[in-house]
């Protein structure tokens, strides 16, 4: 067999190699045995090229007849005058090129890094080192040593050296797969877990909690899930900084850990809650671990200096008891912990009470939505009535929902039901087209019945609230006397500066405004006195208890006349008995409100009530504005 063709032999199986070749270092060492055994070669290596002080080349495989050749010393690419710089293979390294020496017998010695006797006892007669090239560089080498002096003519030379061009791209080809393989290792990661913790991150727990139950399902075993909230998490956060806020979740997820043990798994599943899976565990085994939780990872946290404790609560769910899926089981053991704040070892089993709660919510919360977009809500008014004169003197508006399930929903749920959906401006802009209605239904029968209209501090943020309700005045042409406007104090102090500009642009359509709730909001005198409202409205709080308590009594008095002294009116609400009527008539009081003066009723019905209550109308049917 003639050299050219031993050398079409090793290129054929080489390719062969690089095909089935899954690793590096693989690929390396088979490419060597294929060179030795298949092409009929004495041995072969192969080195990397290190960056390094010495340049050193450092052997990665090789085969055949190499009895120590390989630890004979440093092998180095580095220029100079030495046996390694002088060498073949680093020759071959340095320049990019083929180097071949047809006979070793025939050079000095100081070019191999063994004595010509030791080549000739291995069997060395001619060598031809390869650089392997990547990208232009060279990262190494592919040195062949062959048993016959001219073994590596020029057609044998070539066609080697497109076998080491071929491993050179094997070679880059599994660094890339080897990367694409870590990016994505990488993604799975950080899709999976937690990037601040490490630990497994919601959708990690999902999967692992599908397992866990199918496998609880298959061996007829109970589980449990543990959800440990951080209670004092934001409070640190806003306080101190995120990054002590990070250093409270990596402490607790550290205590977390070292609890659970090796049988139990830990993962961070919202910002400041962490999850423990317990495999076949029940209520009490739960309940344990939950109790000595409590005891270690509560200890305090150390905050630049400061002992601050976390205020943690944990909840429970069991399955098959409490869900047999990974979102039930996660968000029972969720509201378990809302419930067990309020326990005093802040621990307990999840009770189902608050989820059916919850999922009643939601369905409110979305039929609510419905309501509005569909006209299906109701207006009520309430009286108001001037004391002095007992003359009707106008009424508020107020919303109801009647609801064709669960029949009249309580105003109080409803609105925190709009506010957590965030429908309050939506509500409100309901509202204020069905009071503007009305108001004009009334007009239209020559009464002039002011009718007024609650804004929330939402609200009082929404840039179009002046162009709809200006759009409303122009809609219906109604004299601006007839629509008035109450504002809760509260409302009022979220944001005093841009409460007072849209109170100015309110006034300036010529309406009356009320602030309600009066004082419960801490508003400023000097405040109050840049505020261009009409009225005040004492808070029910206040008015009910004042035939009581001392301190309701002087609140009203002193409101009473810092109204008057204001040049405003005041109006009394939770007016409830004739007895407290009587009392705030003794004050000057101007307006009362309350079920006293009349309850709330569908406004449709407020003229029928009007005729039959004994309150009076102003002479020439009109009603007397106080």
């Amino acid at each position: 067999m003639s050299y050219a063709e031993r050398a079409l032999r090793t290129l054929s199986a080489g390719n062969r190699t690089l095909l089935r070749a899954q690793d590096e270092a693989t690929l390396l060492q088979e490419m060597c045995r294929v060179i030795v055994e298949l092409g009929g070669y004495r041995m072969a290596w192969v080195g990397y090229a290190e960056h390094d002080e010495e340049r050193t080349i450092r052997p990665m495989a090789h085969h055949g007849v190499e009895e120590g050749f390989l630890t004979l010393g440093h092998f180095s690419w580095a220029e100079g005058d030495t046996p390694d710089a002088r060498g073949p293979t680093a020759t071959a390294i340095r320049s990019g090129k083929t180097v071949v020496i047809q006979d070793l017998h025939n050079i000095p010695d100081v070019q191999l890094p063994i004595s010509l006797n030791e080549s000739f006892r291995r069997g060395y007669a001619a060598l031809a080192a390869f650089p392997l090239i990547i990208k232009g560089e060279t990262i190494g080498n592919l040195t062949i040593f062959a048993t016959e002096p001219d073994a590596f003519d020029e057609c044998e030379t070539g066609l080697l050296a497109e076998m080491a061009d071929d491993l050179a791209f094997g070679i880059a080809t599994l660094r890339m797969r080897e990367r694409h393989r870590e990016a994505e290792e990488t993604i799975r990661h950080m899709a999976y877990f937690d990037a601040l913790t490490d630990l497994p991150n919601r959708s990690s727990v999902g999967e692992t909690l599908a397992v866990e139950i199918a496998q609880a399902q298959q061996e007829n075993q109970s589980m449990a899930v543990l959800l440990l909230k951080v209670g004092r998490f934001q409070e640190i956060s806003d306080t101190l900084g995120y990054q002590e806020g990070d250093h409270l979740i990596v402490e607790m997820a550290g205590r977390l850990q070292h609890i659970a043990g090796p049988n139990k798994s830990v993962a961070r599943v919202g910002e400041d809650e962490f999850a423990i899976i317990m495999p076949r565990s029940s209520a009490e085994a739960a309940m344990r671990v939950a109790h000595h939780a409590m005891r270690e990872v509560c200890d305090p946290v150390i905050f630049a200096g400061l002992a601050m404790d976390p205020h943690a609560h944990i909840g429970i769910s069991l399955y098959p008891g409490h869900g047999n899926t990974p979102e039930a089981l996660l968000r029972r053991a969720k509201i378990a912990a809302v419930q067990a704040r309020r326990t005093a070892c802040k621990y307990t089993l999840y009770k189902g009470t608050e989820d059916r709660e919850s999922t009643r919510r939601l369905e409110l919360m979305s039929e609510l939505r419905s309501a509005i977009d569909q006209n299906e809500l109701l207006l009520y008014c309430q009286p108001k009535v001037a004391i002095r004169s007992s003359e009707i003197c106008g009424a508020e508006a107020l919303v109801r929902w009647q609801h064709p399930q669960h029949g009249m929903i309580a105003t109080g749920e409803f609105i925190a039901l709009a506010e957590h959906a965030g429908l309050i401006m939506p509500l409100t802009r309901w509202v204020l087209e069905a009071a503007f209605r009305q108001s004009y239904a009334w007009h239209e029968k020559g009464i002039k019945r002011p009718l007024s209209v609650n804004l929330s501090a939402q609200d009082l943020r929404d840039p179009r609230l002046i162009d709809r309700i200006s759009g409303l005045f122009a809609t219906w042409a109604l004299p601006p006397e007839l629509v008035q406007f109450e504002l809760t104090e509260s409302a009022l102090m979220e944001d005093p500066a841009g409460a007072l500009e849209t109170l100015v642009q309110l006034k300036d359509l010529g309406v009356e405004l009320f602030i309600d709730d009066f004082g419960i909001g801490y508003s400023s005198l000097s405040y109050l006195q840049k505020l261009p409202v009409d009225s005040l409205k004492i808070d029910h709080s206040f008015v009910t208890s004042m035939l009581t308590n001392a301190g309701s009594a002087v609140i009203v008095h002193s409101t009473v006349e810092l109204g008057h002294n204001l040049g405003l009116g005041v109006v009394a609400e939770g007016v409830e008995s004739e007895a407290l009527w009587d009392r705030l008539l003794e004050l000057n009081c101007d307006t009362a409100q309350g079920h006293f003066v009349g309850r709330p009723i569908p406004t449709e019905q407020f003229d029928e009530w009007e005729a039959q209550s004994p309150w009076s109308r102003s002479p020439g049917g009109d009603v007397a504005l106080h």
